[in-house]
Formats: C-alpha cells, structure tokens, sequence
C-alpha cells in the first residue's frame, strides 16, 4: 500500500507540473503507459499485452511507450486494481471476478457455471450492447473499458478423479476472488480457497489446497499439471479480462492519440483471442504429452449432474447481481433460464 501512495504521489506532482511544464527534453517524452499484468509473457493475455505494445508505439510514431509488466512484478491480484484507480497504473487486463469485490458486481454474470456455451456465443456477448453496457458500469470507479480478452474455457484438476458432484466434497479448491465461485465449490460440497494466481502450484505442490480450475493454457504454462494428477474436461467456466485504464488519464489523452491506441487495442484484441483458442488447444497436447495428468473427458449423463449440482449457484448470485441481468444474459446466449 505504501508502495502505491508513494508512486501515486510522484506521479501526482508530474500532473501538477502539468502540461505548461518544461523540463529538459519535454518535447521528445513519450507519454509512458504502464501496462501491469499477473500472468506469465507466453500466454494469450501476455503475448496480447505485447501485441498491443508493439502496435500502440507504432500508430503512435512512438509518440506513446507502453511499458508491460508480466507476472505480477508490479502488482499482486489484489493491489493492481487499487493502483490504477489512484494513477500509479495506467493499464490492467484483470479477470471479470476482479471487479465484484471493488463494487461492480454485475461482472460476476460472466463466472455463472456454464452460462457460455461456447466462443462464439461468448463474443455476441462482447461484441454486442450487453458487452458495452457493463463496460459503462466501470466508469463511476475512475475507470474506462477499453476490450474484452479471453483465456478460454476452465477444467477441474485435482488429485483425486472428479467424475460425479459427491467427488469434490470435502476438497480444498483454489479460487480467485469471487463470490460466485465460492457458491459454485460450496454447491459441490468443496472448500473455496481464495488465492493469488502466482502462489498456485506451491500451494497444489505442498498440499495446501486439493485442487483448482483453470484454462489448458494457465494449467500448462504455470506448470500445474506437474502436481495434479487428474484433470476432467468440464468446460463449466469462462476466464476472461477486460482490459481497463485509469478514466482521468485515458481522457487527458490528445483526440487522436487516442483514436491511434483504440486502432491498437482493436488489433491487440482480435489477435489474442485468436492466440488463446489455439493454446488451449496445444497446452492440453503438451498436458498430454507429459503424461503426469489423466484427462477425464465426462459423458453426457456424468455433465448433466454436475450442471444439475451447480443450479443453486443462479439462485444465489441472481440475489447479488440482479435476476434481470441474468436474464438478459441467457437471453443473448439461448440459454437455458435458471
């Protein structure tokens, strides 16, 4: 916390210099975006932030420096939120869960067990006013929404096969922040441990939790799959970001600037969610390969139970996030109303 009023301060006198400040070089200094992220550089999230970096300097004729900070090196999950409303930041890409807990609960819908069916249900969601209306809704939080990522698809894993609801009673799982996910282990009967990403497969590795649920591509790439033995195609959750800045800064930005960095993020965008279909699909290869894990692939009769467990899950969050948004939820993507 100290290490975040101190940067907001510093940067707080760089504001009051204001734009009449002349100091040496002025004319030639870039205006710096501090993109922080808590996943590692190769996947889709970190190759996207990249991809944003690398087009933003180059529409901008250099005019902008993006300076990307992977793997939490910057900021853990809990303090990069904080960091951005108060201008220490100026960009994050952090999971939907994140903003239920700083007052924006209306994300929370994207976490609902098997509300997405698929990708190409997910983008008429984005892509379309529902997406652009619960953008909005980050406004009041100094913030501006600037592009939905995805990560893809969550399984379970642990070491113990998970096949029906009654085998996830008792387990530790590992979550993120989110009131929802802690209903939907509660709901299997599991205990909900909430955790910052980075402390994951320490945590798996020593026994601390049981297990956790993720995207092919985080198992894979934070190694956990080296310390769980089972993983059991479930698909039941969607990990996506919204990639946020800070309001004030975003706005203080010259018109066409900013229409330049729109140019980039659209691009950015487009091109790591295309990154993170494919790696999910080559991590679960390589998970394979390795041979430390088995895959449980469920059958029909096995995937309807466990949906059937996670139903009082919609109960619970309707009472924190709104039956209507729910509704109009399913509505965009033909669900079945719960």
């Amino acid at each position: 916390m100290r290490k975040l009023v101190l940067a907001a301060a510093s940067i707080a006198a760089l504001a009051l210099a204001g734009p009449g400040f002349t100091g040496p070089a002025s004319a030639q200094a870039p205006i710096v975006i501090k993109f922080s992220h808590v996943v590692a550089s190769d996947t889709p999230k970190g190759k996207a932030a990249e991809k944003f970096k690398e087009l933003a300097e180059k529409y901008t004729d250099g005019k902008v420096k993006v300076e990307v900070y992977p793997n939490s090196t910057l900021y853990k999950d809990k303090e990069e939120l904080e960091a951005l409303q108060l201008g220490a930041v100026q960009m994050l890409a952090p999971s939907n869960s994140k903003f239920g807990p700083i007052g924006v609960r209306e994300f929370e819908v994207f976490d609902l067990p098997y509300i997405l069916p698929d990708l190409a249900t997910l983008r008429k969601v984005t892509d379309g006013p529902l997406g652009a209306k619960l953008l909005k809704l980050l406004e009041p939080k100094g913030m501006t929404g600037l592009a939905y990522w995805d990560n893809g698809f969550k399984q379970m894993t642990a070491n113990k096969k998970l096949i029906a609801p009654s085998d996830y009673k008792g387990l530790k799982f590992r979550i993120q922040s989110s009131k929802v996910l802690e209903a939907q282990f509660r709901a299997l009967g599991a205990i909900p441990q909430v955790m910052a990403f980075g402390e994951v497969y320490q945590a798996l590795q020593t026994g601390v939790v049981d297990g956790q649920e993720n995207t092919w591509s985080n198992i894979y790439t934070q190694k956990m799959h080296e310390v769980q033995k089972y993983a059991t195609v479930t698909n039941h959750g969607y990990i996506g970001y919204v990639v946020v800045t800070n309001k004030k800064f975003w706005e203080g930005l010259p018109a066409d600037i900013r229409s330049r960095l729109d140019k980039a993020m659209k691009e950015a965008t487009a091109f790591g969610n295309g990154q993170s279909a494919k790696e999910n699909d080559e991590a679960l290869e390589e998970i394979k390969k390795a041979g430390k894990t088995e895959i449980i692939k469920l059958t029909p009769e096995q995937d309807a139970a466990m949906r059937k467990a996670m139903d009082p899950v919609y109960k619970d969050v309707a009472s924190r996030v709104g039956q209507p948004l729910i509704d109009e939820f399913i509505k965009e993507t033909g669900g079945v109303s719960h």
